[in-house]
């Protein structure tokens, strides 16, 4: 059985008996090595994006010292939720492996079906629409932003 996964497994495990979130684990690997890893701290934090993977990803660019982390590879115990799923894409870890799958989540009341079908939708029909407020400065940061000549890419 894969090690890393296993960890990932005993996470979950301490989020779930330990009240401090739910039961997500999951670790952030680099050459064979556990760089970054975490459990769901949302309830303990206050703070709704605290999933295991957020955690992951925050404590592993921070011992990496970057914000890119596409030589690594990330082991959730669960699938990733949309929220978690964009961070993954955003720190461009290309492979993502799994335990168990969003519909397994969704029988203990973890469900993000609403979520997926919302995405789906125009903007003008979800349940919390989307408007645009058109104001004249609105574009400035993007234009100082892009005529910039230090900035940092990512």
């Amino acid at each position: 059985m894969n090690k890393f996964m296993l960890k990932a497994i005993e996470l979950a495990s301490i989020g779930a008996t330990n009240t401090k979130g739910g039961p997500f684990g999951a670790v952030i690997v680099k050459n064979n090595e556990i760089v970054g890893q975490g459990y769901n701290q949302v309830t303990s934090t206050c703070d709704p994006t605290a999933h295991a993977e957020i955690v992951a990803i925050r404590d592993a660019c921070k011992k990496l010292n970057t914000f890119h982390l596409e030589n690594c590879e990330i082991y959730t115990n669960c699938e990733p939720c949309p929220m978690c799923l964009g961070a993954i894409y955003w720190a461009h870890i290309r492979k993502i492996y799994y335990a168990v799958s969003r519909y397994d989540a969704a029988k203990i009341g973890f469900d993000d079906a609403f979520i997926y079908e919302e995405f789906a939708k125009d903007l003008g029909q979800r349940q919390y629409p989307l408007t645009q407020v058109i104001v004249p400065q609105a574009l400035k940061p993007f234009e100082i932003w892009y005529t910039m000549e230090n900035k940092i890419n990512y």
